[in-house]
């Protein structure tokens, strides 16, 4: 994926937004740039590969391989208003958050249980060029109250990269179906004896036949 960026001046950043540009920084251990980008076109660069996938930044003919590191957004509007940029070295591990994608239709939730996702990414160092764009975790063979973790899922991933997370972290699992609040209350009022007749009145003796 590329993206233009284009140094930035000494201008107020208001005036740069309502140009439709939006303020960045290009920078690791031995860079610091201010930069700008197209706000739709990093809109665009940043659905199609998220924060764990790299990005060709050129700036003024330089081209940069970058990570998404943080986006600032404008709570109220929903608007990107800052984006810091990382610029990877070949040599040099980074860590990423990868996505995890679920494929296959689980035994259990065919069965009546529910799949309960519990992480949808995970944390790895690895080398630039070995990052993933995702990892498939397959669902398939899981019944209700079985379970996969973090540790499950190492062989997915690329033999260079390191997990940084908890191998024993719980990833995704099938559940029993969830009973709601009326289904409890209709099944306790049908396991409630049916009672025919009158109750006895205090101090009322049993009728019986009469000599």
């Amino acid at each position: 994926m590329k993206l233009a960026a284009e140094k930035r001046g000494e201008g107020g950043l208001g005036e740069l937004r309502r140009s439709g540009r939006l303020p960045a920084v290009v920078y690791n251990k031995d860079l610091n740039v201010p930069v700008s980008v197209d706000e739709r076109s990093f809109d665009k660069a940043f659905r199609a590969v998220g924060s764990s996938s790299l990005i060709d930044l050129e700036v003024d003919g330089e081209v940069h391989s970058v990570l998404v590191k943080q986006v600032q957004m404008d709570k109220r509007r929903r608007k990107p208003m800052h984006v810091d940029f990382y610029a990877v070295s070949a040599d040099e591990p980074v860590v990423v958050h990868v996505p995890i994608e679920f494929v296959g239709s689980a035994v259990g939730v065919r069965a009546g249980g529910q799949l309960d996702v519990q992480r949808r990414e995970v944390t790895i160092s690895v080398l630039p060029r070995y990052i993933p764009n995702h990892v498939e975790v397959d669902v398939s063979a899981l019944e209700v109250g079985d379970s996969l973790h973090v540790g499950d899922l190492v062989a997915n991933l690329p033999s260079e990269a390191h997990v940084l997370d908890d191998l024993e972290l719980a990833i995704v699992a099938v559940v029993p179906p969830r009973v709601t609040a009326e289904e409890v209350e209709a099944e306790a009022e049908a396991a409630e004896p049916e009672v025919v007749g009158r109750e006895e009145e205090e101090g009322e003796e049993p009728s019986g036949d009469e000599e």
